[in-house]
């Protein structure tokens, strides 16, 4: 009887053991999850779009960026790989394709779209210095991020990307700020190092509850001054309206306009949303392509949005109409419209 009660006794301690042992084992693999400090995440996009009122020969298409080729055609691959530290952190954000060439004239087919280093000074500050994209405009390059596919006239005609330093302090619950020195940006240079050698911009954004003013200014030495409200408010709990106002100005020549953005979620993996824009050029800025000063465009563009899974599909219905010649009908006579149509799919890493 004693041999047996000992037997147990050992092998009482020996599963104690075992169950600390594997406690412990999953305590530590837990950690390592949640640390994590490296991650891959990106997208890939293509799209088919036609003409409806006028022939597809010469791709024509409206004046903004991106979704401007007639066929199926390719949008960008993107590959971001951020790495997050207790207080410091990096971004590489690389682009391939034709969307990445048009945002910044890349080289061989690649575009540096973000490479900036931060570091979170305190809870309520961070500095970030390197290549970010533009907090100006509602709208963004990379097309997961955006509700319709096709981009706005306001978005293609601000700044796509900035070079500099900028802070970013949380106020309050509520309000934000941001103070940025960058280099000089137009739609051209889009923030490349030495776009204007010895000039520099000055941006601000001032953000309360999801509403944010921005501001730029360079002293006129490319674009100008530009001055740009983003925001928008969940008016239901399946209803959201979207809001961009901009007005841009270097000594006269430049742009102003607005934009909403209302959608509904009809479902958990459909949502219907439209685009009206009305965009304004002073002097000759050149953007709508009509060959005629002060010339303005409105834009009405409806846009469905699939998911499963990762993957996005959104068939998209587009009419410009300008204040001037632009286009061509389907007769090749010159034409104040253009009506058009497409569908793509996104995908989601």
């Amino acid at each position: 009887m004693k041999t047996i009660r000992k037997t147990n006794y050992v092998k009482n301690i020996f599963l104690v053991a075992s169950l600390f042992a594997g406690t412990a084992i999953f305590a530590q693999e837990e950690a390592e999850e949640e640390k994590k400090p490296l991650s891959i995440s990106g997208t890939v996009d293509a799209y088919y779009r036609t003409n409806l009122s006028s022939s597809d020969v010469g791709s024509q298409a409206p004046g903004s960026s991106f979704a401007n080729e007639s066929g199926f055609a390719l949008g960008m691959a993107n590959v971001i790989a951020s790495y997050e530290g207790a207080k410091t952190g990096a971004v590489a954000d690389l682009a391939f394709g034709p969307r990445a060439l048009q945002a910044a004239g890349g080289d061989a087919g690649i575009f540096v779209n973000q490479l900036y280093a931060y570091w979170n000074v305190s809870e309520g500050t961070k500095l970030t210095v390197g290549r970010f994209n533009t907090y100006l405009g509602y709208e963004v390059i990379s097309p997961a991020a955006n509700f319709n596919y096709s981009t706005s006239y306001l978005f293609s005609y601000g700044p796509f990307s900035h070079v500099g330093l900028k802070a970013d302090f949380a106020l309050s619950e509520d309000f934000s700020l941001m103070l940025a020195v960058m280099n000089v940006t137009d739609e051209n240079f889009n923030g490349t190092s030495g776009s204007v050698p010895g000039a520099y911009s000055l941006g601000a954004q001032l953000g309360y509850s999801g509403q944010y003013l921005n501001f730029y200014y360079d002293g006129n030495a490319k674009l100008g001054f530009e001055i740009d409200y983003t925001g928008g408010f969940d008016l239901s709990d399946t209803f959201y309206l979207g809001l961009n106002a901009a007005y841009q100005d270097n000594d006269g020549v430049g742009f102003f306009g607005a934009a909403i953005y209302p959608q509904l979620a009809t479902s958990d993996s459909f949502k219907i949303g439209l685009r009206g824009e009305y965009f304004a050029e002073s002097g000759d800025y050149g953007a709508i392509g009509t060959g005629v000063e002060d010339s303005s465009v409105f834009t009405a563009t409806l846009t469905g949005s699939y998911s499963i899974e990762n993957l996005t599909i959104k068939p998209e219905l587009r009419l410009d109409s300008t204040s001037d010649d632009a286009f061509f009908d389907n007769d090749g006579a010159a034409s104040k419209s253009l009506s058009s149509f497409l569908i793509a799919a996104i995908y989601s890493f």
